[in-house]
């Protein structure tokens, strides 16, 4: 009785003092007081700021060759989630609610001149003030006789037409988001028919969900549908796990590792906006044939089984443009063309929005 009396206590007196050592080693990582820097503990992580790019990403940057100077403005409106889908703890959406402003990036990484729409609450609300002449064109304070101020400021003048309009502007909505399009999976357990034999378990799965965008183009002036673009891009995710059960005399252990990984989706939505906008600016300003892109080219991580068959371009053409690699393929030849010319004067320019069938 004193030897199961002395372990117990010996078990009871383990549970403080294994509370008291984690109160140790947490005290060396948080503070009850602030340091120098005034934080309580140092952030882990360190990962550096990078910028956001696509496999699409390059071939518009290429393409401010071609629209540097060029006087159409495209202006972007509403590009909504049309999915409905929610995290399953209403934490918020499964899909991004920025493609609009991935649009806007893409077009700038394109050199494409842009107009503000999308949030116009800061130009309205300065307008209104400069109605009420409440803002001076150089900050100064005007005087209170309503004479400009004494550091020559003058109240900002509104003009008729002081606000350049837009040619066109692109509109849309993430439109699909599909889960487990397809899985595959394999499992296996395994161990010895002893009551205390290893035993072990592994397995591997792997699934594929898609994301969906619809993009069209519209002519400000006459509102005009000039282009569509529709794509879809496939996710895969995977998952890998093992872990062993064993017995080792009185005690036992139980452990297992795995790793799962998922390409990102707003990653993925980013490219599909970014191929569409690609799209949309090699049709708008007519550029050279292969000009930039790699669209249905070999090295094309979004192409579609009906772009790979489009002739390389010439060799001289490839070696004098790093950047050129092939140009769209578009299999279906009632496509119209959908875009006027930049240039009047273009002497090849169609009068109407619509060309002939190409």
């Amino acid at each position: 009785m004193t030897s199961a009396m002395t372990s117990r206590g010996k078990r009871h007196l383990m549970k403080p003092l294994v509370l008291l050592g984690l109160l140790v080693a947490l005290s060396g990582c948080i503070s009850t007081e602030a340091d120098d820097t005034g934080r309580y503990t140092a952030p882990i992580g360190g990962s550096p700021v990078i910028g956001n790019e696509t496999p699409y990403s390059a071939a518009l940057r290429c393409f401010t060759r071609y629209t540097r100077g060029r006087p159409l403005r495209v202006a972007v409106g509403q590009i909504a989630d049309y999915t409905g889908k929610y995290e399953s703890d209403n934490s918020g959406h499964k899909l991004t609610q920025g493609a609009a402003l991935m649009a806007m990036s893409a077009l700038s990484k394109a050199g494409v001149p842009m107009v503000e729409r999308f949030d116009t609450s800061v130009a309205e609300m300065e307008l209104k003030y400069a109605n009420n002449k409440l803002i001076a064109d150089d900050g100064s304070r005007p005087a209170p006789d309503g004479q400009p101020g004494q550091g020559g400021g003058d109240y900002r003048k509104i003009f008729a037409g002081s606000i350049p309009g837009s040619n066109y502007y692109i509109v849309g909505g993430i439109t699909e988001l599909n889960f487990n399009i397809r899985s595959e999976g394999a499992n296996a357990d395994g161990g010895g028919t002893a009551t205390n034999s290893v035993k072990g378990t592994a397995g591997a799965n792997v699934y594929v969900m898609n994301v969906g965008l619809d993009l069209r183009l519209v002519d400000t002036d006459t509102l005009e549908v000039v282009d569509v673009v529709s794509y879809q891009k496939q996710i895969i995710g995977r998952q890998i796990q093992a872990g062993v059960f064993d017995f080792l005399g009185h005690n036992f252990f139980d452990a297992s590792v795995g790793e799962s990984a998922l390409e990102p989706i707003q990653l993925a939505v980013r490219s599909v906006i970014e191929r569409a906008v690609l799209q949309m600016v090699t049709r708008l300003y007519h550029t050279p044939a292969g000009a930039c892109t790699n669209i249905g080219g070999p090295d094309d991580p979004l192409a579609g089984p009906d772009d790979d068959n489009q002739p390389n371009p010439p060799a001289h053409m490839a070696a004098n443009n790093t950047d050129t690699i092939t140009e769209e393929h578009h299999n279906d030849t009632s496509r119209p063309n959908a875009y006027r010319y930049y240039s009047s004067d273009d002497p090849a320019a169609e009068p109407r929005l619509r060309g002939g069938v190409e």
